[in-house]
């Protein structure tokens, strides 16, 4: 049977909760903890964020049925995303917004394409992780999107981050 093709092997990506490096010293040390990481999809023309968390591995039902390349034309036409990703720390007075970093995203479901480049998105995410705000890419009306959606997501949340993310994400009018 020459015509057999072995089945694809599937590679998966490991999150290890909480401390890896907590009670053994086998598999998991050095890795990161994406606990507290969460990503919100900005969708700018229906002026909508969601947490979306097949997006951390890049299947959630936005980047879905999408063949994503780096060259901006096979996406031409499509609608504009921001993938946010959120880090959420803990404070003794409750959770807050620690860290923020946006990553642009174009998607044409007509044509099946998307625009982004994922080197970008890891380090993006990355800088999140690491308590900083990279939120400089957004537009007014996105930026207005994401404030709304994390104010009403938890005020409180809101209320106890830094004031470098309040600044990042004010209004210009």
């Amino acid at each position: 049977m020459p015509d057999e093709q072995k089945p694809k092997q599937k590679i998966g990506f490991t999150i290890i909760k909480n401390d890896p490096t907590d009670g053994h010293k086998g598999y998991g040390i050095g890795s990161l903890s994406l606990e507290n990481v969460s990503p919100v999809i900005v969708d700018v023309e229906e002026g909508v964020a969601r947490v979306e968390i097949g997006a951390m591995h890049a299947r959630s039902d936005t980047e879905r049925g999408i063949k994503f390349t780096t060259n901006r034309e096979d996406s031409a036409g499509g609608k504009p995303y921001w993938l946010v990703w959120v880090t959420i720390d803990q404070l003794p007075e409750g959770p807050y917004y620690a860290g923020m970093a946006s990553c642009e995203m174009v998607i044409n479901r007509e044509k099946r394409r998307g625009y982004k480049l994922l080197s970008d998105h890891v380090n993006r995410m990355d800088k999140s992780m690491k308590r900083k705000f990279m939120l400089e890419n957004l537009d007014e009306r996105s930026k207005d999107i994401l404030r709304d959606f994390l104010k009403s997501h938890d005020a409180q949340m809101w209320e106890r981050s830094p004031e470098e993310l309040k600044q990042a994400l004010a209004s210009s009018d």
